[in-house]
Order: C-alpha cells, then structure tokens, then sequence
C-alpha cells in the first residue's frame, strides 16, 4: 500500500481499501500495521489541530 507522495493532498473518505490478509506474509503484515497506525497518527494529529484552532477561537470571542 503505498503513500501518496503528498500527506496534506485531500482524499475521498472512502479512500480507503481493506487489504486481503490472507494473501500477506508476517513481515508484510508487520509493514501494514504500521501503516496504518501511521495514517492514525496523522488523522489524530489534524483532530488535534482543529481542536486547538477552535479552543483558540471561543477564548478570542468569549465574552469577559
């Protein structure tokens, strides 16, 4: 499964296709993994921003 070669380019939620596991061996199953929890990070990552960007805005709005 390879990456596109940009991390920020937009992708279609449903992007995503499950792989046949049966067909892989431990060592790509190894690599797979790690894919995806690489993918998690990344999407955890963006959540946190887009929380911090909102945290940031009602503090700027908030009324004292």
């Amino acid at each position: 499964m390879a990456m596109p070669e940009h991390d920020d380019a937009p992708r279609r939620r449903d992007a995503f296709v499950p792989q046949v596991l049966d067909l892989m061996g431990e060592e790509e199953l190894g690599a797979y993994i790690a894919e995806l929890r690489a993918e998690i990070a990344r999407a955890e990552a963006a959540i946190a921003k887009r929380r911090a960007q909102k945290d940031a805005a009602s503090a700027f709005f908030r009324m004292p």
